[in-house]
């Protein structure tokens, strides 16, 4: 390999370190009509009456839609395969709002100043409804969120709108009971997370025009831009073929963009008015009327011998999905099926979750998804089982983590094929230098230092689900044109992409030109999420390149006149016996006197979703008089098989535990009682600047995944999953607090210490 495993540089950093234009709102047309939302102040509400008059007859106000101008059929937000899992439950506009935020009308005017007036002057009359806000009373709760008779769920998740029920499974192997019943000690603890924002720089925003064809199009920063389409044709009753949808350069995603918050608004107004139209979300809406994490709270119960050997493992999610069901079903699989593998040595295990509505925002994907939240449970358990045995946590985990060749039950049923989990432990163990600092040191200035470990396992893409494709064609001056449906939302995939094709053509990654998503030109990929780009379209590029270089071989061979199978490829010619001919001529000659194209095209989808695996190490200062929590240092350990391009893994990498960080100390979200969002804009949402990031130290041990493209498996979600379980068992290492509902904040050490 020439190219895969170098830190190759990005291949759009020089357009984004000059400050082009690549971004969406750069992209829109001067002439956009700027659309504006008109959004609920209750949480629970029918519409009786709205009155846009004299919204509609404001200068340079273009349309005013109300529910009464939208179409009636209900869809979901979700970016994922269809048949979609999560239910079927929205409305562009609905006259049951059913949160503060939900969308009352849309205006599109010629200015923002005009569409902002505009709003001021429609009048809705509101019949407030009871509410239903806590999600441990949302099950069969007499408020019902959707008591509407055209709800409908695509998928058999147990879902019963009658019930507020979203989801609802139960997963088991072996008798739980009758293991915890024969443990010498059983450890039974409930966690809570909450609903952690993404807080891309780019906020969601989207334009729309209609072509010279009279299409529709939607020009989105979006992660999913073949689901989108899927789900404008839902939502706007039309079909897909009518519609193409064109992602640009991303300013961030994080999985809030795997959900299509806003593409439809403006989507509609073009389609009511034939104008373009531009959409674009204020960090207030961002944060009141997005996609954040499901708040979870987790029941997790582990019984083990008094030699540490785990024997039942049960962990019980319920989780809110707030007003309407995207991703619902599915975060919360994540929860179990990306923890509890962790140690599959156990004789028995059982995973049950219930999902509910409530009249809060509408969660979504996040960087883990449901992972995360799963992880901070179990990870933090298998440390209060350390300390009630007596163990030191890290030799626990050595007794009871997976290892490479073991089947994993509760990650149904697939084998570790590749697992460097036990070289990772040991590995962060000596980088944190957790013989001498385990559990915790007194400084001289009164303050006290602790460390706490945690593992994590996440998966790479979705299996026998999910699929890829990827085209690449030979120009007539010898080089290539890559393109691929899978968006680069920062991460790098177009460049590590690049590299995988170049080792496969044996040339340089200078020689790979990618083209970016364009849902009438790329070939189909489902999105950026699922951790599913390097390991899923990695293969999808493999694959092609494949083909492309045996239809090189065959051309060449016939211009030298010899068979194919006599002839070789080596990147610049192709050779037969003692006669060469260049790559560039072969090109040339495909292109004229009715000859073939060399041009190659591969789908690919995987029957397993091999897992990536990390330990992480944090290394906290806490301030006993005012209960601060300081991380001065974390050391992360990452088995993502063959690593493609180490500069962007490290920083991937950095840039999940600066995240982790930030939910497990700093991002708590406040609601009235009324259901309204205090935390709505950065001066109460609290997320870490790089004062507050400590040293970061990233270090791979590599595993090979015979499966994945050279070997190599995802990165992208299981780097934010350490942070959390690790930063509270060093908390608990310094000052015995232990603290089970995130984020860690000063108020509830010194409470958890006495001294509130």
């Amino acid at each position: 390999m020439k190219q895969v495993g170098q830190g190759v540089r990005k291949k759009d950093a020089m357009a984004l370190l000059c400050g082009k234009p690549v971004y969406t709102q750069d992209l829109a047309p001067a002439e956009c009509l700027c659309v504006k939302l008109l959004r609920s102040p209750h949480a629970n509400a029918m519409i009786r009456q709205i009155d846009a008059s004299a919204a509609r007859r404001m200068p340079g106000v273009a349309c005013v839609l109300t529910h009464e101008d939208a179409p009636r059929s209900r869809f979901t937000l979700a970016g994922q395969t269809y048949p979609e899992p999560s239910p079927y439950d929205r409305l562009i506009l609905d006259r049951h709002v059913r949160h503060v935020g939900d969308p009352v009308a849309i205006v599109a005017a010629e200015s923002a100043r005009a569409a902002e007036a505009a709003l001021r002057r429609i009048r809705v009359q509101y019949e407030v409804l009871p509410a239903v806000l806590d999600a441990e009373q949302a099950l069969d709760h007499p408020v019902l969120v959707h008591p509407e008779d055209d709800w409908k769920a695509l998928c058999d998740v147990g879902a019963d709108n009658r019930r507020n029920l979203c989801a609802q499974e139960v997963v088991s192997q072996g008798d739980v009971e009758a293991e915890l019943a024969a443990c010498d000690v059983v450890v039974e603890r409930t966690y809570r997370t909450q609903a952690n924002q993404q807080c891309m720089m780019e906020t969601f925003r989207a334009y729309s025009y209609m072509d010279a064809y009279g299409r529709l199009n939607v020009v989105s920063s979006t992660q999913v831009p073949f689901h989108v389409r899927r789900i404008l044709a839902n939502a706007l009753e039309m079909k897909k073929s009518a519609i193409r949808v064109i992602k640009p350069r991303i300013g961030g995603g994080f999985g809030a963009k795997q959900t299509a918050v806003c593409e439809m608004y403006p989507a509609l107004v073009t389609v009511r008015t034939g104008r373009p139209a531009l959409l674009v979300f204020t960090r207030e809406e961002s944060m009141t009327a997005s996609s954040p994490r499901h708040p979870m709270t987790i029941r997790v119960r582990l019984g083990a011998t008094r030699a540490g050997d785990i024997r039942a493992m049960d962990m019980y999610p319920l989780s809110n999905t707030g007003a309407y069901g995207e991703h619902g079903p599915t975060t919360v699989g994540l929860s179990g099926h990306k923890s509890l593998p962790l140690y599959s040595r156990a004789n028995a295990f059982r995973f049950a979750y219930d999902v509910v509505y409530t009249n809060t925002m509408s969660s979504g994907a996040y960087r883990g998804y449901g992972a995360t939240q799963g992880l901070f449970a179990m990870e933090s358990a298998i440390n209060e089982l350390a300390h009630t045995l007596g163990m030191d946590p890290a030799a626990l985990r050595a007794r009871n983590m997976v290892r490479e060749g073991e089947q994993m039950p509760a990650y149904y049923g697939e084998t570790a094929q590749s697992c460097a989990l036990d070289r990772c432990l040991a590995r962060v163990q000596e980088m944190i230098g957790w013989a001498d600092k385990y559990p915790r040191r007194v400084l001289e200035n009164g303050h006290i230092r602790a460390v706490g470990l945690a593992l994590a396992m996440q998966g790479s893409g979705i299996s026998g689900v999910d699929t890829a494709a990827a085209s690449i064609r030979v120009g007539d001056d010898g080089t290539y044109n890559l393109m691929i449906g899978a968006t680069d939302m920062g991460t790098g995939c177009d460049t590590i992409l690049a590299q995988m094709a170049a080792d496969c053509l044996d040339c340089d990654v200078a020689d790979i030109a990618v083209s970016g998503v364009d849902t009438d030109q790329s070939p189909y990929d489902t999105g950026s999420y699922a951790s599913s780009t390097t390991y899923v379209t990695g293969m999808a590029v493999v694959k092609a390149c494949g083909l492309l270089r045996e239809k090189i071989v065959a051309a060449g061979a016939q211009l030298l006149g010899c068979a194919a199978e006599d002839a070789e490829f080596d990147g610049t010619c192709v050779r037969c016996g003692g006669e060469t001919v260049s790559l560039r001529d072969v090109a040339n000659r495909s292109l004229a006197a009715g000859a073939q194209e060399l041009f190659a095209s591969a789908s690919h989808g995987s029957p397993v979703s091999p897992p990536p695996f990390m330990a992480g190490a944090a290394e906290v200062d806490i301030d006993p008089e005012t209960g601060e929590v300081r991380v001065v240092d974390y050391c992360a350990a990452v088995d993502c098989g063959t690593v493609v391009n180490p500069n962007l893994a490290r920083v991937q990498t950095e840039g999940g535990i600066a995240q982790g960080i930030g939910m497990a100390l700093y991002e708590d979200v406040r609601m009235t009682d009324r259901g309204r969002m205090m935390s709505n804009s950065f001066m109460q949402y609290k997320i870490p600047t790089r004062l507050d990031v400590p040293s970061i130290r990233v270090e791979f041990e590599q595993s090979y995944e015979p499966t994945g493209p050279f070997g190599a498996k995802s990165i992208g979600e299981i780097v934010i999953n350490t942070p959390a379980p690790a930063i509270a068992d060093a908390v608990y290492n310094a000052v015995g607090v232990r603290v089970t509902d995130l984020p860690i904040t000063p108020e509830k050490v010194l409470r958890g210490m006495g001294r509130l």
